[in-house]
């Protein structure tokens, strides 16, 4: 608030004799949403001025700040002149949406799946927002958006799809095992079977059903699980298929193999209770013994299916309903 009441007081000729840029700027910077929306609050000629209506929103976008960027939303009137012109590049905005993100901000998003869907909707966010023609306008490089997309996240998606590929065919052979003995299981039922008629000896009781119940359950999640992460193996890893594609396969995967792998240990402690006859003694030691491993896996694993989820499917980086500069001063509509 200090801040911006002093920057209140300087002339438009002087901005560039002071500090204000710099604060401005580092605060863009560091994503200190609450030191931009002052200062300009305090001077609305920020959004008006060539060097900040073009600048702060281009630094906004190149570091990938999206509480910044937000702030086009709010503009009212201001927006089209926040975001248009040019770097010395000849880059508009779009171009700066399309280069890789710097590596700090990479660094906060785990896994290169997950970096590239992230960078691709920043992309998308900024195209949804700009002229059509701004797609075709080409840089001092002879680029288009699209094409510098393509060759600066070049390595980036090979990371990606190495990342993709590795987390597929390590769930397959899990999902490959549990279908395994699941299926064996179901077949060398608890007790065995009568001799006369086949029927399994325990079927009446309720702990039977359970392990059956539980048995094919854990039997078809394996396999939806399988059958999804086959379809990772073999798509395309084509740009698109990061954004939603991929992810929402490697959403249902893992979902599935967390499902088979729980119907897998209550099968087994059904079958514990019908063995050792309702032995506590026997059998509560025995579950916490064989849970611990499964327990690891899902406790390793389960994070990386939320982030996947919320990055998908949460509310997103970007809030089109931002109010920021219509708190105190509706002018700025």
């Amino acid at each position: 608030m200090y801040i911006s009441k002093e920057i209140s007081t300087i002339f438009d000729s002087e901005i560039h004799k002071t500090g204000a840029d710099p604060a401005l700027f580092r605060a863009v910077k560091y994503g200190i949403i609450e030191i931009v929306v002052e200062i300009i609050k305090a001077n609305p000629i920020f959004l008006t001025h060539q060097y900040f209506k073009k600048d702060m929103i281009q630094t906004a976008i190149c570091l990938r700040q999206e509480k910044v960027f937000n702030l086009i939303y709010g503009a009212g009137k201001w927006k089209y002149l926040m975001i248009s012109g040019l770097d010395k590049h000849n880059n508009n905005i779009l171009h700066l949406a399309a280069k890789l993100a710097p590596p700090n901000r990479l660094a906060q998003i785990s896994g290169a799946a997950l970096q590239t869907q992230k960078e691709l909707q920043w992309y998308k966010e900024v195209e949804s927002i700009v002229d059509p023609s701004y797609k075709l306008d080409l840089n001092h490089d002879g680029e288009k958006p699209s094409e510098l997309f393509t060759n600066s996240h070049k390595q980036l998606m090979e990371e990606a799809e190495k990342w993709t590929k590795g987390i597929a065919h390590s769930s397959t052979v899990v999902g490959a095992l549990i279908i395994t003995i699941m299926f064996t299981a179901a077949f060398t039922v608890p007790g065995g079977n009568t001799q006369d008629s086949g029927y399994p000896i325990f079927l009446h009781k309720k702990a039977f059903k359970v392990f059956i119940t539980a048995d094919a359950v854990s039997l078809f999640a394996a396999s939806t699980s399988v059958l999804t992460f086959l379809g990772v193996l073999t798509s395309r890893y084509a740009e698109e298929d990061f954004l939603e594609s991929l992810p929402r396969k490697l959403i249902i995967g893992l979902s599935t193999l967390f499902f088979s792998i729980a119907g897998m240990m209550i099968a087994f402690c059904a079958t514990l209770i019908i063995m050792l006859d309702g032995d506590l003694k026997l059998i509560i030691p025995t579950v916490l013994l064989a849970s611990v491993p499964v327990a690891v896996f899902i406790f390793l694993q389960f994070p990386l299916l939320v982030d996947i989820f919320i990055s998908t499917y949460g509310p997103g980086m970007f809030d089109r309903k931002t109010k920021y500069l219509f708190e105190k001063d509706p002018s700025f509509a």
